[in-house]
């Protein structure tokens, strides 16, 4: 084996022969093999193996490669023999856990063949197999069903990480669980990055410490890299600290790609919305038409129905409710299901989707991806064209329809990233105190703790393995009920906890009804009514994910007319109308963004890099464009376009182009004579919703007035008042000298992005319950109750757990203050270099970002009209 730097983690020395794979089955596994599949695909010749040997192993391959039965045939192998030795005793065996419920009933489904057919081929030889018995265990299933299996546990049991977490505390099920030899875990990359995952992790220890030893962890993926740190966040520790060991499995590049980006027309920029609207669905059309079946992916809700709308009235005799379908997670569970069936049986022409279809549920053959606009991350991208070709062999295809010089940018240097097998890093959270506050109330209601035992078992998840016991003794306190001032407001004790002992345990009778009623990690939110402040008119509404981005003052569009963000109350948000002349400061569809990768951001801002050599070395038309054609997926008038959109910035700019280490400040004006300072920051979303906010404070000190943030992918703009001169040098100076991490806290503290992860935070600690003695509380007393508690428990403790969660989720989760400290530290280190441009209107790099503050462009036609004009005033000055 190749050891790898983090000790224990390893990848096999050889890949084993397809005879030396089967061997390791079971001979009617083995037969079974051999009369369904002509040959084994490369993650089943590497995994039979070494799962027989009961290796931890993690598995990272494309979708129809064939990983299910990677990770099972040898499972499926061990319980017949097991089976057939007459040891098959009752009770679960293997836990097979995924992040979608649809995932989970697709594998009940897939596993019943093999599980039928091995029986019926064992029959053939005189063998009588005992029934290796499977079931879904989840949310949906109904009482009647899970007392069935309380009575006859199945041997694989398939649920989701909240009812793992339930069935630890369930009494009469879970001495079931102490014969589980296998955990199964799929799509770990949805789950690993976000707090389901922590959640799961948690369990997977409880688990093996109720059960008192350990099992075989098995971790399934398309898109894992780095693939070590997916393995560690599977296997997590031993109680020594020491990492447990595991085989990596890495078979995610041998799928061919055939990818390419096209732009629906030759002139970007000079197109007006109409005709490229008409364009956009006219290519639309003709792949699908050319295709047997097409998945489309949009990246809003509301853009796949747009899509799905259009198609339906420009070819009514082509697309019909029989040949197309819309599937996203506001449609009902039994449409998304009539969709998918159909799908599978190869009745429908194409089907349009954001986000619901890109795991791996069995949705039958398709043979192209449509990526609607940029899919913002290569590890998506890979992941949603991967839905393409799905036997083994065949080749995923995927098409990049893009609509602005941005997007083709992006996306050429994003397609060839997924063809250079460059993947976005995981990014998980660590330490998270409100999952544990969950964790230690599921803990308590099963025995007596000592606070250093269960330290032990807590620490052995990968996300908590730097937990502190001060901060595990803070969350034993809040939930021992030790601070009266919540007592007041009726928060009450969940466990009992003696601190100079150092044991913790059981507390109340309803203690175990509000764990079942409470846990998990998603937030409940619904849609925010929107109020004028004066008169208290009912206005629309807006997404809860967009008020958290609002701070009084922020100007947005809502119905066509621009208001000013006042305050917000509960599920209430009150605004007044905005003065004449305000700049919208945040996008009305920010919410529904997908954001820009930091991995991402800086491939593009190499590329920047490149092509400025290449500029500077005098490169013409010709020898660029021949370039781009050689080394992206993209069509000639792409890399044309692409050409004239360097040479606009490079000549406006007397050769200006920010590359990786350079960060350029344009200050400028817009047409209307606005006054801006342009950070081109390609440094990713969430980087740069840390630093556009630090600098507006210390601008805004400098000004002694508020400066409005316009925030994208591509960089950030502060809006400036234009009788006020911004002294930059004082700016910069008062970034790099400021404690970023303080700094932050303190605008956050009073925002509603601070009042509702507050919420969030306290209702996954039990601060703030959802669900009481069987009644639902409504979001909007959950949200009252919490701006309450939000000021009890700073009176209590500014380092107060479910407070310092929620800044860490801020901070770490929303922002990526990490990274924007590194920014800052290379700045002021010289790591970073500092240019500094004046332009009298804004450079065509800076064009998308100024539009997001333009007061009137709301629809597509004022968008493409506006930037048509800034165009024309970059061409003015440099005479192309």
């Amino acid at each position: 084996m190749q050891p790898d730097e983090w000790i224990g983690l390893e990848r096999p020395e050889r890949e084993k022969s397809e005879e030396e794979s089967l061997a390791s089955l079971h001979p009617f596994m083995r037969e079974w093999f051999r009369r369904h599949f002509s040959q084994l695909t490369p993650p089943q010749t590497h995994s039979f193996g070494l799962i027989s040997e009961g290796k931890n192993v993690i598995i990272t391959a494309p979708t129809g490669s064939g990983k299910t039965l990677s990770a099972f045939a040898s499972i499926l192998s061990d319980l017949f023999r097991m089976g057939e030795a007459g040891e098959l005793i009752d009770g679960v065996h293997c836990i097979y856990v995924s992040p979608l419920k649809a995932l989970d009933n697709d594998l009940h489904r897939n596993l019943l063949v093999p599980l039928h057919e091995v029986r019926e081929i064992a029959r053939e030889h005189g063998v009588e197999l005992p029934e290796v018995r499977i079931a879904v265990r989840t949310g949906d299933v109904s009482q009647r069903e899970k007392e069935r299996q309380r009575r006859q546990p199945p041997h694989i049991l398939i649920t989701t990480p909240e009812s793992i977490a339930v069935m630890l505390n369930a009494p009469k099920f879970v001495q079931h669980l102490s014969t589980v030899r296998w955990v199964v875990v799929d799509e770990i990359h949805e789950l690993a990055n976000n707090k389901r995952g922590v959640h799961l992790a948690l369990s997977l220890e409880r688990l093996e410490a109720q059960i008192g030893r350990g099992f075989q962890r098995i971790g399934m993926g398309a898109t894992l890299y780095p693939l070590e740190e997916a393995a560690r966040y599977l296997v997590g520790y031993y109680d020594d600290e020491r990492p447990r060991p595991c085989t990596l499995v890495d078979a995610s590049w041998y799928k061919p790609l055939d990818l390419q980006v096209i732009s629906p027309v030759k002139d970007i920029v000079r197109v007006n919305a109409a005709r490229l609207n008409e364009a956009l669905y006219r290519t639309i059309h003709r792949l699908i038409r050319t295709h047997s079946t097409t998945l489309l992916f949009t990246n809003t809700r509301s853009g796949t129905e747009r899509v799905v709308y259009h198609l339906k009235e420009k070819w009514p005799n082509f697309y019909t409710d029989e040949t197309i379908g819309a599937h996203h997670g506001s449609l009902s569970r039994d449409i998304r299901l009539d969709i998918e069936g159909r799908l599978k049986e190869g009745r429908l022409k194409a089907v349009v989707s954001s986000t619901s279809l890109e795991l791996g549920i069995d949705i039958g053959y398709i043979d192209l991806v449509v990526q609607i606009g940029s899919p913002k991350s290569v590890t998506r991208a890979v992941q949603r064209i991967g839905r393409s070709g799905h036997r083994f062999g065949d080749t995923a295809k995927g098409r990049v329809i893009v609509l602005d010089r941005d997007d083709l940018v992006e996306c050429a240097v994003m397609l060839r990233c997924a063809k250079s097998q460059l993947l976005d890093e995981m990014d998980l959270p660590f330490g998270c105190l409100d999952i544990l506050a969950q964790h230690l109330v599921g803990m308590s209601l099963v025995k007596r703790w000592g606070v250093k035992e269960a330290l032990s078992v807590i620490k052995r998840a990968y996300p908590y393995h730097q937990l502190e016991e001060r901060d595990l003794k803070a969350l034993l306190r809040y939930l021992a009920g030790h601070h009266a001032s919540l007592e007041d407001r009726k928060v009450y004790g969940k466990l009992w906890f003696e601190e100079d002992e150092g044991f913790f345990g059981r507390r109340g009778r309803y203690t175990r009804i509000i764990y079942y009623l409470n846990l998990g990690a998603i937030p409940d939110e619904v849609r925010v009514d929107v109020y004028r402040y004066n008169d208290k008119a009912y206005i629309g509404g807006i997404e809860e994910g967009f008020l958290e981005r609002l701070r009084p003052g922020d100007v947005f569009v809502l119905g066509g007319t621009m208001y000013r963000f006042r305050y917000a109350r509960g599920m209430r948000c009150f605004v007044e109308n905005a003065p004449k002349g305000s700049v919208p400061t945040i996008p009305a569809w920010f919410s529904e963004m997908l954001p820009l990768s930091y991995g991402m951001a800086g491939r593009i801002r190499e590329f920047r890099g490149e092509m400025r050599r290449r500029l500077d070395g005098g490169e013409s038309e010709e020898v660029l464009t021949e370039w781009l054609l050689g080394h992206f997926p993209i069509e000639r008038g792409a890399a044309e376009a692409i050409y004239r959109y360097f040479m606009e910035q490079y000549r406006f700019t007397h050769g200006e182009i920010p590359d990786r280490d350079e960060l350029l400040v344009e200050e400028t004006e817009d047409l209307e004579g606005r006054k801006y300072c342009v950070f081109h920051a390609l440094f990713g979303r969430r980087v740069n919703e840390a630093l556009s906010r630090a600098i507006a404070i210390i601008a805004s000190d400098i000004l002694g007035s508020n400066v409005g943030v316009i925030l994208s992918d591509n960089g950030f703009a502060l809006h400036l008042p234009r009788e006020r001169e911004l002294n930059l040098e004082m700016l910069l100076d008062g970034l790099k000298g400021c404690d970023l991490e303080r700094l932050l806290k303190e605008n956050i503290r009073r925002t509603e992005l601070m009042k509702r992860r507050f919420r969030h935070c306290a209702a996954r600690s039990f601060l703030v319950l959802r669900n009481y003695k069987g009644y639902r509380i409504s979001v909007n007393r959950q949200q009252m109750g919490a701006q309450t508690l939000l000021n009890v428990t700073e009176r209590i403790d500014p380092e107060f757990p479910v407070l310092k969660e929620t800044y860490r989720e801020i901070l770490d989760d929303v922002m990526d203050i990490g990274r924007a400290r590194m920014l800052v530290e290379d700045l002021r280190d010289g790591g970073l270099r500092l240019c500094r441009i004046h332009t009298d209107v804004p450079s065509p790099f800076a064009h998308n970002l100024i539009l997001l503050g333009e007061a009137d462009v709301v629809l597509m036609e004022d968008r493409k009209k506006r930037l048509l004009e800034l165009y024309r005033a970059v061409m003015k000055r440099i005479q192309i």
